[in-house]
């Protein structure tokens, strides 16, 4: 059997996790990857790979956010807030795993010159959270109603080394490295009025270095780069590099996106294999057979977190990642959570337990239909919010003849008459009588992914372990 990205796929699925003992010739007539057990430097360079995949990430995907002029959607130069003015559609390819919840307030910026301030405007209680990603994907500060409250505040983003003085009332954040994504999140329940008021707060939200502060500023439009491909998803991009190609794109990047001081006994290591920090990469020291096979196996790895993960938590058929935003020296756990939900929050502000499966362990399918049951009293207990959103085999969204891509509380759920709710996912409505309480499927495979946001930390709560998501029943 070969390891591929497809058995990458089947394994996140559970059902190829034994295959990986065996070995076999790949389908092109290359060698198996059992031959390379007995090579340390080929498992290293995976290692590597594994390593830098957030980073790398990273940086494709702000080549393609950033690629334009002017703002453009959710595209928008670095240092341009970019709103999303209304929830993104099955047509959104630039992040896995999109939010249906929340309007999106997004910005790049390189910090690495010189830092930038961030103002926002009172939320008048309304719940939201700006989340600051460094290049690794670390949520280094989050401001929001959780942290710091809903009253105006205003921060300035300080890079790496930067020493000096900012103006009164702005309290400095670091980033540890030049890269920095303001990925903010304000809560809409998607009604025209609720849509006029958020766009309002967005509007107010502002973004300027700190050399402009103070004064009138607009901003320079931003440069196309031709050769910037900006159809194909970021992850396909990704995974379709040669090690070569990734390994020289990690080099140049750690040079301004500087790894953490308990990255260093790794480093150490990789350095056999030419990648050193703050150097270019030495192709000369990586074998030239594992140019093709070194990302294929990686990203296998990666993937296989889903049933081999130790953060992986697994319950009634949902899995979730109970350590996320930060990561320590897990770079397994990390590049896993970028691969499948780039963006994601620290664990305190969301969790995202993700169903590949119905309870009878079957694969969705479309041709199926399948019932979630709470019980009364014993839907997701949040501070923020809790939806259900579909995706396709691939995490982004299925079009759908009521465009609704996720269903939460917003759809306003019909009881049952002993107060429980029950969820239907299916391709064909229920009946107009169960349609409040339909999630569209597509035809074919699909995935479930609940988002709880600011989950209770007292019972019942996921976090601790009191509270479970049901399992999706298949109907015989």
């Amino acid at each position: 059997m070969k390891l591929s990205r497809r058995l990458a796929m089947t394994a996140a699925t559970g059902s190829a996790l034994s295959a990986l003992a065996l070995s076999g010739a790949r389908a092109n007539g290359e060698p198996s990857v059992g031959l390379f057990e007995g090579l340390e430097e080929f498992w290293l360079a995976t290692d590597a790979y594994v390593y830098g995949y957030p980073l790398v990430t990273m940086e494709m995907t702000r080549r393609v956010m950033t690629n334009v002029a002017q703002v453009e959607g959710m595209r928008g130069p670095m240092g341009q807030f970019t709103k999303a003015r209304q929830y993104p559609d099955a047509t959104f390819r630039d992040v896995t795993a999109p939010n249906a919840d929340t309007l999106y307030t997004v910005a790049w910026v390189d910090v690495g010159k010189e830092p930038w301030v961030v103002s926002l405007p009172d939320l008048q209680g309304r719940y939201a959270l700006f989340p600051m990603l460094d290049g690794w994907t670390n949520v280094f500060q989050v401001p929001g109603k959780r942290t710091t409250g809903t009253g105006a505040q205003t921060y300035a983003i300080t890079g790496p080394g930067w020493s000096g003085t900012l103006p009164a009332g702005v309290v400095e954040y670091k980033s540890p490295t030049a890269l920095v994504w303001l990925l903010g999140r304000i809560y809409c329940t998607g009604t025209p009025q609720d849509y006029a008021a958020v766009h309002a707060l967005q509007d107010q939200c502002k973004l300027v270095p700190l050399s402009s502060w103070g004064k009138d500023y607009t901003p320079p439009p931003g440069k196309v780069d031709p050769s910037i491909d900006m159809k194909t998803a970021v992850r396909d991009q990704v995974n379709r590099m040669s090690a070569v190609e990734y390994f020289t794109l990690l080099a140049e990047l750690m040079k301004t996106n500087p790894p953490a001081a308990a990255d260093a006994p790794a480093l150490a290591r990789f350095a056999r294999i030419g990648l050193v920090p703050g150097q270019s990469y030495d192709a000369s020291k990586l074998q030239a057979d594992f140019v093709k096979r070194v990302p294929q196996v990686a990203f296998d790895r990666i993937m296989l977190q889903f049933k081999v993960g130790a953060s992986v938590k697994n319950i009634n058929g949902w899995m979730f990642d109970s350590v996320t935003g930060l990561y320590g020296t897990d770079y397994l756990n990390r590049a896993f959570v970028t691969a499948i939900g780039l963006g994601a929050n620290r664990i305190q502000d969301a969790v995202y337990p993700t169903s590949l499966k119905s309870a009878s362990g079957d694969d969705y399918s479309g041709a199926n239909k399948y019932t979630i049951h709470f019980p009364k009293g014993q839907l997701p207990p949040t501070r923020g919010f809790w939806s259900i959103t579909m995706y396709d085999a691939n995490y982004f969204f299925v079009a759908n003849p009521i465009n609704r891509y996720s269903i939460s509380a917003r759809q306003n759920l019909k009881a049952n008459a002993d107060g429980s709710v029950d969820l239907y996912i299916q391709k064909d409505s229920p009946g107009a009588d169960k349609e409040a309480n339909w999630l569209p499927a597509p035809a074919g495979k699909f995935i479930l992914m609940m988002r709880m946001y600011w989950p209770d930390e007292s019972p019942p709560s996921i976090i601790d372990g009191t509270w479970s998501p049901p399992a999706a029943i298949k109907a015989s």
